[in-house]
């Protein structure tokens, strides 16, 4: 389009020129159950030979170069779907690695939903999981295609045709490659069930060095393209000024002086504030500290955290929703000689991704096209066009690679696609915007985990637990959304009491009950959603009550398993081994503690090693057993479970935000604080082998690190931290 973004209408070209087939064998699959797929303008471009049972939705692109691209319905923000769907896709077509490409696949529900949700979009360690046969079925096709195009040119059966590493062989001394015979396969009726690969034959999935991530050259040169990078002729940088209590709105304002800086451009108001408009970044945050506003905090919430700490701390010794029972807890409680007490306060927490918000959008006042890292296309797609008053058809929304989420960017509300279609429209076409919120934005603009309070009770007796009570109290995620038939049932967000609800431990009688008040300040699910929460109030807990009953914490937590959850039982033998278990110590300055934690389903076991210097804890090194079923790409899988456990070590030692008055305290990482470089432990991951289809590998490293160090902390000698943050807690 220009030199400043030499790819915008290069992308979009590219992307016509291969839906049209030209030259190219394009191969997609029937969506299974509620999330097929029928479009009749794009089917009849996916279905080579006219093949009426060939659904539109493309997933590989195989083109004359002999290059293969994926096109990935999942955003790559860290987490590894462009390798790992590629990975799938390679594997059933016997390509050799170095002819895959992975980029981002058109916003389009009916070509690319997630078959978890039934909408396009990213989220709940997913990606690999709802792809794994899709997929692989999607690469098994295309080679069968490509295998039957050459046994036509060769007339030779396609049965005595082999492929290794992207080239087609026969016995007769023929050979060729992919690209040589893409067009005449596009012309082929495409294979109902192209047979796919036993586990025994694979050669890419699961083995160890066998892929290299096919984004990491790029990001690691500086090549990459993220939102915040682009610049586009005309372009204006658009900052808000946002409300400083959650729920307050503009009275009025002044932009007198924000217009006199030089590189201003405009200044309106829009539905979540006021809009600068300037030729820069500098420029519009210039203008926006000149900028007067004088907000109507009428409806603002004004309790801060300490207010909703104590509040909340009232609500759990109340009778909340039951969530899950089995038993009387209360009648053992009451008659027990020995009751264990404990009450544990999560804060709220910022998801502070690398890359903040941001998001570009071009329109004519007929068709617009927006670019940015979405985590839920066809919501943020929808949006976009409501707002724009547009058709959804007159609408593009291209994903781009995103500076992290952990949960940032998959939003109910979707209102980062609305702030960027009102700044849009308020300007008038013909101007494109890109809107961009900076560090203190995000970490003052809400959106936080949710601030919890655990109250937990148990009995112990002759050396066994006889009872658990577990009182929760948080915001909900869904109750009062369009989203709440979909997760609440019975009255019970289900984010919130999940792994918690229900847990590994045989306990005669157990009782788990919630409370979800309404407070003013906007949540959203953190990388591990409830399991933030439940699975260090469980796990401490769990520990506490083993101690009481003089058991061992890893032999006592297996023992209460009994034989109906093999894999946890697996992954917590299996990281004992790894880390020589012999108790919890202490040995001279330091000691262990252990915690298992099933989320996504997968089963992560850690033992963390931790000593306390100068009154704070340093862990020296953790110890990780994962069990996520097929290991797709052993390499991910690791820097996954090592990221997890980096991300919930600095939070659950230093991570916390506060409301003063309704007004959130921490403006940067300077005091947001986060692990640091010297802080990340020495970490060993172990896989467990396994048969059972894929399960989530992005957030489940995340849970048993918190309670792991709690744990160890407690064999020391010192108290089990109660209140999250463990170090400089504020409240």
């Amino acid at each position: 389009m220009t030199a400043h973004d030499p790819n915008l209408s290069r992308r979009n070209l590219s992307r016509r020129t291969w839906l049209k087939g030209a030259g190219a064998l394009v191969i997609g699959l029937h969506l299974p159950g509620t999330a097929r797929a029928q479009s009749s303008g794009a089917g009849a471009a996916f279905r080579p030979g006219g093949n009426a049972t060939f659904a539109p939705n493309a997933f590989i692109r195989v083109a004359p170069d002999n290059s293969v691209t994926v096109l990935v319905k999942h955003i790559e923000f860290g987490q590894g779907p462009f390798t790992g769907l590629a990975t799938l896709a390679a594997e059933e077509m016997d390509a050799d690695w170095s002819q895959m490409r992975s980029e981002h696949a058109p916003a389009d529900v009916k070509l690319y939903a997630n078959l978890a949700f039934g909408v396009q979009g990213t989220g709940g360690s997913t990606a690999i999981a709802n792809s794994w046969e899709q997929m692989r079925k999607a690469g098994a096709t295309a080679r069968a295609m490509l295998v039957q195009a050459a046994a036509d040119a060769w007339k030779v059966p396609a049965a005595e045709i082999t492929v290794v590493s992207g080239v087609i062989s026969h016995a007769s001394g023929k050979q060729g490659r992919f690209g040589e015979f893409a067009e005449a396969a596009s012309k082929l009726p495409v294979p109902e069930n192209a047979p796919l690969k036993p586990a025994s034959a694979y050669k890419l999935i699961g083995k160890e060095g066998a892929v290299k991530r096919l984004d990491s050259y790029d990001k690691s040169r500086g090549k990459a393209q993220f939102t915040i990078d682009i610049h586009a002729p005309n372009m204006l940088t658009v900052v808000v000024a946002r409300p400083p209590r959650f729920g307050g709105k503009v009275a009025s304002f002044d932009a007198a002086a924000t217009l006199k800086v030089k590189g201003v451009v405009d200044v309106k108001q829009i539905g979540s504030g006021v809009a600068v408009y300037a030729t820069g970044m500098w420029p519009a945050l210039k203008g926006r500290e000149a900028l007067k506003v004088s907000w109507d905090e009428s409806a603002a919430e004004k309790r801060g955290s300490r207010e909703l700490i104590a509040e909340y701390r009232a609500l759990a010794r109340q009778k909340g929703t039951t969530a899950g029972k089995h038993g009387d807890a209360e009648a053992v409680l009451a008659k027990a000689d020995k009751v264990v007490e404990a009450e544990f306060v999560f804060p709220y927490l910022a998801h502070a991704p690398m890359e903040p918000l941001d998001g570009y959008l071009q329109w004519d006042g007929t068709e617009a096209l927006a670019r940015f890292g979405s985590q839920f296309q066809t919501t943020e797609h929808q949006t976009i066009a409501a707002i724009l008053g547009l058709p959804p058809e007159k609408v593009k929304l291209e994903t781009m690679l995103a500076g992290g989420s952990f949960g940032r960017r998959a939003q109910v509300s979707q209102h980062l696609a609305a702030e960027l279609a009102m700044a849009a429209k308020a300007i008038g076409p013909n101007r494109p915007v890109k809107l961009v919120w900076t560090r203190e934005d995000d970490l003052a603009g809400g959106y936080y985990r949710p601030l919890f309070v655990h109250r937990m009770r148990g009995a112990v007796k002759d050396g066994k637990i006889t009872a658990w009570a577990d009182n929760i109290v948080g915001q909900s995620f869904f109750l009062g959304t369009p989203l709440e038939a979909m997760v609440v049932k019975d009255g019970i967000d289900a984010t919130s009491v999940e792994g918690a609800n229900e847990l590994f431990y045989e306990i005669a009688d157990f009782n788990c009950e919630v409370a979800n008040p309404k407070v003013g300040v906007p949540t959203l699910w953190w990388r591990s959603v409830g399991h933030t929460h439940t699975g260090y109030a469980v796990e401490c807990f769990i520990d506490e009550l083993l101690q009481a009953a003089g058991q061992d914490p890893l032999s006592g937590r297996i023992a209460l398993m009994g034989d109906k959850h093999a894999r946890a039982i697996a992954v917590l033998k299996a990281v004992g081994e790894m880390a020589n278990w012999k108790g919890p110590g202490p040995v001279g300055d330091r000691a262990r503690g252990v915690a298992v934690v099933e989320s996504f389903g997968s089963f992560v076991a850690q033992i963390a090693e931790v000593s306390f210097v100068d009154g704070e804890p340093k862990v020296h090194k953790v110890w990780c057993a994962v069990d996520c079923g097929v290991a797709v790409n052993p390499d991910v899988i690791r820097a996954q479970m090592e990221g997890g456990i980096g991300f919930g070590l600095g939070h659950a030692l230093y991570g916390e935000l506060t409301l003063d008055q309704g007004k959130p305290v921490q403006a940067n990482f300077d005091s947001y604080r986060s692990l640091r470089i010297q802080e990340m432990p020495e970490v060993e991951v172990k896989i467990i082998a396994s048969t059972v289809a894929p399960t989530g590998v992005g957030e489940p490293g995340v849970p048993p690190i918190g309670p792991a160090v709690a744990n160890a902390l407690a064999a020391l000698g010192q108290q089990r931290p109660r209140q999250l943050p463990m170090v400089g807690r504020t409240v």
